[in-house]
């Protein structure tokens, strides 16, 4: 055993350069003197003495008088002699050579700065640094000035950090919030212990300085000294510079408060650690010690580098670390750390940690560079960090360039504009902005009968154009606005067309059928040329889909000679929509109706406000109210908008209106308009639109000729009959277009040069019938009768079933019968049963006294197809019926339906759908009808190929019907 002495003064000054290693200075002199072996003292104790040294070899470098100040500074063993010589080796690790320098370390200031061996564990109690154990005092450092480190590690703190870990000699600044250890920093700072250990979160999202499990955190960081600490109240703000990388044995209890008047704590003897006594578990020596604390001691060891010596390849590594820390965007930080002379990047370990640190790579990859040990690893690590640094660096310059290329470029053709407006404005060949825009407005209002107030409106927001800046949000907004209302077609209005056969003629071409709406368009035209001016009106077309409602609009406003204009109101909650939005709001625009009139550039247009049944409500508002105003004849000649805010003339437009029902409609708003109903086609009409209409322009679409493909008037209609019953005729074009386009497949592939399509061959093209049978009943039995109903798709037949529930002779307590109903009937239609029931039973009871079927039996009434929706009142006369046939125990005339609401006292009311419920009994072979007397009118409007066939009567009391469908000479 020995003891290592550290010389702090003699005659002539010893010292060594932190970046120059100077040759054979590591070895230590061993003191051989029996005098100087009774003098050994224990470390850090001081002794003078002027003449103790009689080595040769030492006496050669301590020349003069050498009265000597030695410290003995630590406990050593000789582990091997060098080359002969009697010097000790460090007592870390065997030096290794690069030509004929011989390199070590040291614990205090390795020669190689950042880097330290030892077997040397921080010891167990905190112990003062510096001599005398004076209070610490950083001062400001740079990342190459030498530094004294404590030999005896004291247990340190430890400080959690993000992203970056904190490389042996250079600089971070690191800040803490954690209260607890704020105050160990402070304790340490005043105690002349200013060290603590760095060490990298795993999670670099946790921003907290808390450290809940050493799980949490690498286990491999750095030993720091804090150098200047800035107390913020709420945080400290500590720079600090690493010196060794070091790794935690274990977690230490947290240390009881200390004051700062007591004495030096004793010194305790230094633990031993090596490698072969390295925990085999990090986690068992730290287990049920972590949990939530806010403060971590730490126990650690200084890891050590491994021995290399210094070959080519070490050396190629380093020129090109070198070379790419210099060419790349870090030159000038590594430029700063090669001035003054001094060479640090000729030291591997240095170079290697520099390369990582000044690169901005993954916070993993950087901790990676930091836990390797072997110099070799350590540096081709740094150059793969650096490598990407390289690369990105040159995307980085290469998109600078184009960037400012571009700007360079932008910016020349800003200025040659700007010279080339200042030209053209000093010749006279053009104006401000300003006034270009007051002359583009200006002209646009030449030709036009603009009103006077919508005259002063315009000028006053050209005089508060001309006083805005031009790049102003207000500017903006006041150009837009008077966009708008120049752009409004004041006075202009498109020549109508008032010649009644050229209006007939459009009609007839687009349309077949819709006799309603042909004459009261017609009648319009003959209105408006008796009075020499037209007026707007309200029309509002309500039928099933796929009659024709939309179409018709567009051919009117042809027969018209107006600008169509089409806008949908279905499913729309927002108010803004049809009355525009305010000024104030950004992105505002008007409502609907003045973008018409943009567009058309006309005050008379016809305007088609589609599914105006199928408006919804919302929280900002009920937009069917606000077509209140719009549709009023007696209000929209003075629509206000909310954008434009000036009121515009509507009372030209000629305003129509779609609907699938009426019901949903408001009634203030069904009030405003003139309801006229476009009802479905029968299969004659179906035919008719099939050969004149559709057949020709789907052949055509499909890119076919009427040689190349046709249809048969039969194969049309077995189509209508067995594929297409609704009231409109969209499925029909459906499925004559699917028979071209397959009809047009056979031709391009081959198979045949020309088609004919007829009833036999049908299938082929449309595959098998819908609809195979055409009544439920072909013989109604007691019991079930036919009745009509209307739906939205237009009429069809329902029957209606009744049944004995119990027997009749059946016990009864209470000795009444009842009636249960299904078939998902509605509120409406269950009452209407229940009013037949009362009334049948009295019918009965006049007609036959001696039945009491009705009033003693359980009956059940059922309406087919259950999961269809039923309501309404028109079943009344058929139920009766039904329910008489059952007790009577006769069925019904055959091919008899019949439809009519009936009353308590058997009175016959009006229903609505003649003319769809008559269309739906001829189809199902229905020849005799019963309706409503008041119904009388409807009927009569029919066609004749409608009605042609049919025995009606109209009747007003029950009593009419009962012999209608109970024969005398039936049995």
């Amino acid at each position: 055993m020995a003891v290592c002495v550290k010389i702090l003064s003699a005659a002539r000054q010893l010292h060594r350069n932190a970046a120059h290693v100077k040759l054979n200075w590591p070895n230590r002199s061993i003191l051989t003197d029996t005098s100087v072996l009774n003098r050994l003292k224990h470390p850090r104790f001081y002794h003078i003495n002027t003449g103790w040294f009689s080595d040769t070899a030492l006496k050669t470098r301590i020349t003069a008088s050498y009265r000597v100040t030695a410290r003995h500074h630590r406990w050593m063993r000789v582990v091997a002699v060098f080359h002969g010589q009697t010097e000790l080796l460090t007592p870390t690790y065997r030096p290794y050579k690069l030509q004929d320098r011989t390199f070590g370390n040291r614990s205090s200031g390795a020669d190689f700065p950042g880097e330290d061996g030892g077997d040397t564990a921080g010891s167990g109690g905190e112990e003062s640094a510096g001599d005398g154990g004076a209070p610490y005092n950083g001062s400001q450092i740079t990342a190459l000035t030498p530094m004294m480190v404590p030999e005896v590690f004291p247990n340190v703190p430890l400080i959690a950090v993000s992203r970056n870990p904190v490389f042996p000699r250079f600089i971070k600044i690191i800040e803490v919030k954690n209260e607890a250890l704020m105050e160990l920093l402070r304790r340490k700072v005043r105690l002349a212990q200013p060290y603590a250990g760095v060490f990298l979160k795993k999670d670099d999202n946790n921003e907290s300085d808390v450290v809940e499990s050493l799980d949490s955190i690498y286990s491999i960081g750095s030993f720091v000294q804090i150098h200047e600490m800035q107390d913020l109240g709420d945080k400290l703000r500590m720079i600090v510079m690493g010196h060794r990388r070091i790794q935690i044995t274990r977690q230490l209890e947290a240390e009881p408060k200390e004051s700062e008047s007591q004495s030096k704590p004793p010194p305790r003897r230094k633990a031993k650690f090596s490698h072969k006594d390295q925990p085999s578990s990090l986690t068992e020596q730290t287990e049920d010690k972590v949990g939530l604390l806010s403060v971590v001691l730490i126990f650690f060891f200084v890891l050590t580098v491994t021995v290399f010596f210094m070959s080519s390849e070490i050396c190629s590594l380093m020129s090109v670390c070198l070379f790419v820390c210099v060419c790349g965007h870090i030159r000038e930080s590594v430029l700063q750390m090669m001035q003054a002379g001094q060479r640090v990047v000729d030291n591997p370990i240095y170079l290697s940690d520099m390369g990582a640190a000044l690169t901005g790579a993954e916070s993993h990859e950087l901790q990676d560079v930091l836990e390797e040990t072997s110099i070799p690893k350590r540096l081709y690590k740094a150059l793969s960090l650096l490598k990407k640094e390289y690369e990105l660096s040159k995307l980085q310059q290469r998109l600078g360039r184009e960037v400012e290329e571009k700007i360079k470029q932008t910016h020349r053709k800003y200025l040659l504009q700007e010279q080339l407006k200042i030209i053209k404005k000093e010749l006279g060949l053009e104006k401000e902005d300003k006034e270009a825009i007051e002359e583009k407005f200006r002209e646009r209002l030449k030709d036009r009968a603009v009103p006077q107030h919508i005259m002063d409106v315009i000028s006053e927001e050209l005089n508060k154009l001309g006083l805005l800046d031009n790049h102003s949000s207000e500017f903006n907004v006041t150009r837009n606005y008077l966009d708008w209302l120049t752009s409004m077609p004041w006075g202009t209005n498109s020549e109508e067309n008032l010649s009644l056969e050229r209006a007939k003629e459009v009609l007839e071409e687009d349309h077949y059928g819709m006799d309603d709406v042909k004459k009261r368009i017609l009648e319009f035209i003959a209105v408006s040329q008796l009075r020499g001016s037209t007026q707007g009106k309200i029309l509002c077309f309500y039928g099933p889909p796929g009659v024709g409602k939309t179409s018709i609009a567009r051919s009117i406003a042809r027969a018209l000679n107006r600008q169509y204009f089409r806008f949908s109101v279905g499913g729309m909650t927002d108010v803004a929509e049809i009355k525009g939005h305010r000024r104030t709001y950004v992105g505002a625009m008007p409502g609907k109706i003045i973008q018409c009139l943009k567009k058309t550039k006309t005050e008379n247009p016809l305007v088609l406000i589609d599914e105006v049944d199928k408006m919804g409500r919302g929280y900002q508002g009920d937009p069917s109210s606000a077509l209140l105003e719009l549709l009023d004849p007696e209000q929209n000649a003075n629509f206000l908008d909310h954008y434009l805010d000036v009121p515009v003339d509507l009372s030209k437009v000629l305003f129509i209106c779609t609907a699938n029902v009426v019901d949903t409609i408001p009634e203030p708003l069904r009030d405003r308009m003139e309801m006229i109903n476009v009802s479905g086609y029968v299969a004659q009409e179906k035919l008719a639109i099939a050969e004149r209409y559709l057949v020709p322009q789907l052949r055509s679409l499909c890119g076919l000729t009427e040689v190349k493909a046709s249809i048969s008037s039969d194969a049309l209609s077995v189509l209508i009959r067995q594929y297409c019953r609704e009231s409109g005729v969209r499925n029909l074009q459906k499925q004559v277009e699917k028979v071209f386009r397959k009809v047009a497949y056979r031709i391009v592939s081959g198979k045949q040069t020309t088609v004919t399509v007829t009833p036999d061959n049908l299938q082929e093209y449309v595959g098998k019938p819908v609809f195979t049978v055409d009544r439920m009943y072909d013989v109604t039995p007691p019991g079930v009768v036919m009745g009509l109903a209307w739906t939205a798709l237009g009429g069809s037949t329902m029957f209606i079933e009744t049944s004995l529930r119990r027997p009749v002779g059946g016990a009864d307590p209470k000795g009444e019968g009842s009636l249960e109903v299904t078939g998902q009937l509605g509120d409406i239609m269950k009452e209407s049963a229940k009013i037949a029931s009362t009334f049948a039973r009295a019918f009965l009871m006049g007609q036959e006294p001696q039945n009491q079927f009705l009033v003693n039996s359980h009956l059940h009434l059922h309406v087919p197809e259950g999961a269809t929706p039923k309501d309404g009142p028109s079943a009344g006369c058929t139920i009766v019926t039904a329910l008489l046939s059952l007790a009577t125990n006769r069925p019904v005339r055959q091919n008899v339906a019949m439809t009519g609401e009936v009353s308590l006292t058997g009175k016959i009311l009006p229903v609505g759908g003649i003319k769809e419920k008559t269309i739906a009994a001829r189809r199902a072979g229905v020849t005799c009808i019963i309706l409503p007397a008041e119904n009388r009118k409807d009927y009569s409007d029919l066609p004749d190929y409608i009605t042609q066939g049919l025995e009606v009567h109209f009747v007003d009391h029950y009593s009419q019907i009962y012999p209608i469908v109970f024969p005398q000479n039936q049995s």
